[in-house]
């Protein structure tokens, strides 16, 4: 795949248990977006999971992550709350919260509805 966001670099994505890349390019598209639009930067800690990846293995049935259409962004504070106050606008249809902790995130994904997965949806960890 050609490499077209300026603001990202492929091992982001990557799964970080075998680095297989399988992240959506309809995914970087949005995400490469997004980053443009709030002007600020921000590190991707989970992109891409392979099946074998330690979380997705724990899981009955495989998460979005494992299908290359949700990302996982380091963010507390005033930047958590600008990235969730945006997200729906730019296309993302499943977000999750973590913001307690030492491992705060907010997951973004562009999946479709299914019967165990409405979308769109806003959860917390």
């Amino acid at each position: 795949m050609e490499w077209n966001y300026s603001n990202f670099k492929p091992e982001e994505f990557a799964c970080q248990h075998c680095g297989k890349e399988g992240i959506s390019p309809n995914l970087l598209d949005k995400l490469q977006e997004f980053r443009t639009y709030l002007g600020f930067p921000f590190v991707i800690t989970s992109g891409y999971r392979c099946l074998e990846h330690p979380i997705e293995a724990k899981k009955a049935k495989s998460g979005v992550h494992a299908s290359g259409l949700a990302v996982d962004i380091l963010c507390r504070g005033e930047q958590a709350y600008i990235i969730l106050a945006n997200a729906a606008k730019f296309g993302f249809t499943g977000i999750g919260v973590n913001q307690k902790g030492n491992s705060r995130f907010i997951h973004l994904d562009i999946s479709e509805p299914e019967n165990d997965r409405p979308r769109p949806h806003v959860w917390s960890y």
